[in-house]
């Protein structure tokens, strides 16, 4: 039973530990709500000013539709189906995005020249676009920038090509004010001058400007890139998609910001696709009428040789008239003879489509094989005739045959001409390209807004957790005391203090400037009620029992590193302790960079450095206060050898000196992890406190320092855990126990 008793002790435990973590974490980010809320601010405002600035970017539309093609056997179609074949339109959208199809827009709109007006960095585009002048209207430059474009500027290229060298580099365009135009190389050299309307050329470069329209001195970036590379951006702008599946219906989009360019470049692309989907549809009927007419000319020259032949027999022989027998015959021979000649032509476009060995050009060749037959047999019976009538049939033959096969092929390039003119296409239009330049697609305004709000809001919680995380300093003066340190007291940060320290209200650059600067009060005199007072009184209660138990009443207080508040609980203790109505000397041990004279208006020199160098007495060293029984011993000159000084008999000389005339002797000395001057003075008090502050000194740091001291034979008797501030963290929030008395203060007519 035992055991499970404990096991159950252990698992609270360690819920209650995990409930505190998670309390911590929110009490975290609880404490830095004024950090948070200011970066989340910061990047709100950010992303609105972004998406203001942002460039507005419209989406042209466009709508074809692909019709099936039907199967040329029965049941292809639907076996295809069943196989799950690739959808038609996937084709078709790799045709739209072709090289082919793409450079005729590429071509046709100069896409492979990029110009544009040069704006004012950050805010010029949006200030240009806020300009709604009349065509041909500018805008007035502004703070008499006149080389930037404010807005209804305009510029139409038609030809810039630059030296082959010189692609993809950006030139300078600047505009005269009167239509005329000088071209800068990106070295900034003049390579031409030109007129609007007019082809300008030099050094290799030829320009051509159609339009200009600018103030004197207004420039514009002008680049020339390859046609391969206006393609390739064609292609990732162009987005083509199905509609739903196997539905024909392709959608095209491009996004420009300007929405005439867009819907330009869209509306050409769709009539290039659908003009080469035609020429792909009629491919057949082009390739047989110009084998036509390829071979029309010959025809008609062997025409005119047969008629020539034929009247110049008549006009030798006389006229002679043919007999019914050969007229006859010549019927069949010249029909005969026109199916040779029509399968001759087949011929051609067998052996393109065909093997030898297809069925279809089987069929032809015995089809010829038959033809030739019979023409063999009336050649025989032609040869029964009389001479005379052999040779006029012969020559009637050659010309009424040539006719029909001229005037046949003349009707057969008429009915391509009118197919192929007829040919339609399976591809139509549905939609051509427009815009709504009412609604552009992006910048998504509130989207974005949105968007960087949380993103201000995820990081400064990051920055705040890991600051939490990588923070090391002490927040609890349990954990001091469980390295063998008690804490003598905890001081809250006191307000009050803070404004003295114009820390909050002034301005970084002042704060700068006084970096080395301190108010010339002290907290105890100038608000004696004040909640860090306070503990300091519970400290002088405290130092009254554990002075009883030293070998002298000089107490020494350390720390160890700067800005711990060393110098602000020595002056205020010593006051506390002075206003109790004891005597007390406070002692500036820190040779280097003491400061307790600004505390009291008073100056550094004539000071301990100054009496350990035989310069000043002591007497004329302490220095009275304000404030009752509390004298002061300043610094004094800075020395060259702080340690070395410390270390002569004039220290010890100058201790023995004033222990004896004070009740209570309080040396402030430099932190002992920066230099040793606190180990060489230790030896000589008889108590030793160190001060360290709220989550800026790690326990770590504490435990070296206790060690450093000990090392040199001098006890560290407690610590003081200095500018404890409120957070909902861990026990900086009303101070832990016994501090619950953060808000408890004595009104100036004794009130509470």
């Amino acid at each position: 039973m035992s055991n499970q008793n404990i096991n159950t002790s252990q698992q609270k435990s360690t819920q209650i530990e995990g409930e505190i973590d998670l309390l911590a974490l929110f009490g975290s980010l609880w404490d830095a709500k004024v950090l948070i809320v200011s970066i989340t601010f910061l990047f709100a405002c950010l992303g609105v000013s972004y998406a203001m600035l942002s460039t507005p970017i419209y989406r042209a539309d466009a709508m074809v539709q692909v019709e099936k093609k039907s199967s040329s056997l029965p049941g292809i179609s639907e076996i295809g189906e069943m196989l799950g074949g690739e959808s038609a339109s996937g084709t078709e959208i790799e045709l739209i995005k072709s090289r082919k199809v793409l450079g005729g827009a590429v071509d046709k709109l100069h896409l492979d020249i990029s110009v544009e007006p040069n704006y004012l960095p950050v805010f010029g585009k949006a200030i240009a676009r806020k300009f709604k002048g009349t065509e041909g209207e500018l805008a007035p430059p502004l703070f008499g920038l006149n080389s930037y474009s404010w807005g209804g500027e305009r510029i139409s290229v038609s030809e810039f090509t630059p030296p082959r060298s010189e692609f993809g580099k950006a030139h300078t365009l600047v505009s005269d004010g009167e239509k005329g135009f000088s071209l800068y190389n990106p070295n900034n050299e003049l390579i031409l001058y030109g007129k609007v309307g007019e082809q300008a050329s030099s050094k290799g470069y030829n320009l051509f400007v159609s339009k200009l329209i600018a103030h004197s001195g207004a420039t514009f970036n002008i680049a020339r890139k390859s046609r391969l590379s206006a393609i390739i951006k064609l292609q990732r702008d162009l987005d083509a998609s199905e509609r739903g599946k196997d539905s024909g219906i392709i959608a095209l989009s491009l996004e420009d910001d300007t929405p005439s360019h867009a819907e330009n470049v869209l509306n050409v692309i769709a009539q290039n696709y659908l003009r080469q989907n035609v020429e792909r549809q009629s491919a057949e009927a082009s390739k047989s009428l110009e084998f036509l007419r390829e071979q029309l000319p010959g025809i008609k020259k062997d025409l005119e040789n047969a008629e020539r032949k034929f009247n110049e027999y008549q006009v030798k022989v006389g006229s002679v008239n043919i007999t019914s027998e050969a007229n006859a015959l010549l019927e069949q021979v010249v029909g005969l003879e026109t199916k040779i000649a029509e399968l001759q032509l087949k011929q051609a476009e067998l052996d393109r489509k065909y093997t030898n060995d297809h069925p279809t050009y089987l069929a032809w060749r015995e089809q010829m094989t038959e033809l030739s037959k019979r023409k063999e047999e009336l050649n025989e019976r032609t040869k029964n005739l009389p001479e005379t009538q052999q040779e006029l049939l012969g020559l009637k033959r050659d010309l009424e045959v040539g006719t029909q096969i001229y005037t046949q092929m003349l009707n057969s390039i008429q009915e391509l001409d009118i197919l192929r003119a007829g040919t339609v296409g399976n591809v139509r239009i549905v939609d051509e390209a427009a815009v709504n330049v009412e609604e552009p697609v992006k910048p998504k305004k509130a989207l974005i807004a949105v968007i960087a709000t949380l993103l201000g809001g995820f990081l400064s919680v990051a920055l705040v957790l890991v600051r939490a995380a990588l923070n090391r300093g002490v927040t609890n003066p349990d954990d001091i005391e469980a390295i063998g340190l008690p804490v003598y007291t905890s001081v809250p940060l006191s307000d009050e203090q803070r404004k003295l320290d114009g820390v909050g209200r002034r301005r970084a650059s002042i704060r700068k400037k006084q970096k080395n600067q301190h108010p010339h009060d002290l907290l105890a005199q100038k608000n004696p009620t004040d909640i860090a007072i306070e503990s300091l009184r519970n400290l002088r209660t405290s130092l009254h029992f554990a002075m009883l138990e030293a070998d002298n009443n000089i107490m020494m207080i350390s720390g160890p590193s700067p800005n711990v508040g060393k110098s602000f609980i020595s002056g205020n203790l010593a006051a506390v302790v002075a206003q109790a109505g004891q005597k007390v000397l406070l002692i500036d041990m820190d040779l280097r960079k003491g400061y307790l004279h600004k505390m009291f208006g008073e100056e550094p020199e004539g000071g301990v450095s100054d009496v350990l160098a035989k310069r000043v007495s002591v007497a004329d060293a302490i220095r009275p206060t304000r404030v009752g029984e509390l004298s002061f011993m300043s610094r004094g000159t800075i020395p060259p050898n702080p340690s070395e000084l410390l270390m002569s008999k004039g220290l010890t000389e100058l201790l023995e000196e004033v222990k004896d005339q004070f009740d209570l002797v309080i040396v402030d000395t430099p932190p002992i992890m920066a230099v040793t001057d606190a180990a060489i003075v230790g030896r000589q008090c008889g108590v030793t406190m160190l001060v360290a502050r709220f989550g800026l000194n790690p326990v770590k740091e504490l435990e070296v320092t206790k060690q450093r001291f000990e090392q040199n034979g001098i006890p560290v008797k407690g610590v003081v855990l200095n500018a404890i501030e409120r957070r909902a963290s861990g026990y900086g929030y009303g101070y832990g126990y016994g501090y619950g008395y953060y808000h408890y203060e004595y009104k100036s007519d004794g009130s509470k």
